[in-house]
């Protein structure tokens, strides 16, 4: 979720070590546990609701929001256009013959 290193973790905990102070930053560390648990139950129960109310329209819902991914869009895309995943293509191409030029397309250069 977030690209945080070893270096910057080290200089996220000195900063709140000098900012908190030592004996402070143990109640700010369990506070922020029970606000990121919070809001994870909170986050499950809005996800529950809407699944109980939706039924089968919530899956498909969660399934067109998945395909709305920059990520899924380019791996769908890359699919599409990969030559090994179309059998068909496969069995149109066939080895040169000796002596024989290779094809040429004038637009694609």
């Amino acid at each position: 979720m977030f690209d945080v290193g070893v270096a910057e973790m080290a200089v996220i905990v000195i900063v709140a070590v000098l900012v908190f102070g030592p004996e402070r930053l143990p109640e700010f560390a369990r506070q922020l546990g029970r606000l990121v648990r919070t809001v994870r139950q909170m986050a499950d129960n809005a996800k529950a609701d809407l699944q109980r109310e939706m039924g089968d329209d919530f899956t498909s819902l969660r399934d067109d929001i998945r395909g709305l991914d920059p990520r899924e869009m380019m791996k769908g895309t890359l699919d599409d256009d990969d030559p090994t995943s179309n059998p068909s293509s496969r069995a149109t191409s066939r080895p040169l013959e000796p002596g024989e030029p290779a094809p040429f397309d004038v637009d694609a250069t």
